[in-house]
This record gives C-alpha cells, sequence and structure tokens, in this order.
C-alpha cells in the first residue's frame, strides 16, 4: 500500500449487519458514532441494512432470473423505430 494517498481516519472498522448480527472488520474511513469491542479490542462501529452475510443473491436463498432473449426481444420491439430517422 502507498503510503500519504490515504486520509488520516483511514483504520480498521467493525461493520455489522443489523437484520442478522454478522460483524466483519476491515479498512474505512466511514464515520462512526459508536464503539464495539470484539475479543478485547474496540473499533468503531459501523452498521449496516444488507451486507453479503444476509442479501438473498450471496446466501443462494434468491435464484438467478433468466434474461436469455431479453435483449433480442427489446431489438425486434423497436426495430421499426431504430431505422426512422
Amino acid at each position: 500500500m502507498k503510503k500519504e494517498i490515504h486520509p488520516k481516519n483511514y483504520r480498521l472498522v467493525a461493520f455489522k449487519d443489523i437484520s442478522n448480527g454478522h460483524v466483519f472488520i476491515t479498512r474505512s474511513c466511514a464515520p462512526s458514532r459508536e464503539n464495539i469491542e470484539i475479543d478485547g479490542v474496540e473499533y468503531p462501529l459501523v452498521k449496516l441494512e444488507i451486507s453479503s452475510a444476509s442479501h438473498g443473491f450471496f446466501t443462494g436463498q434468491t435464484k438467478l432470473i433468466d434474461s436469455t432473449g431479453r435483449v433480442d426481444k427489446f431489438k425486434k420491439r423497436y426495430t421499426k423505430y431504430s431505422n426512422e430517422k
């Protein structure tokens, strides 16, 4: 990591997913008003509405929608407008 390019408040921060309580620690400049103690170390706490631990796409609860043919269907529907000038 290059020196002197990050802001002064670039530090370890705990992010907490409030929907399921999952906490992960990473470096960030995100502002925080609260702190949390993890394994005897106190970190600034940033609360999240959703994270990869609770998002349906990443947990496998939501299935991908098959988008095959959608572009072709769009082009077919609006071909008559693309040729007019």
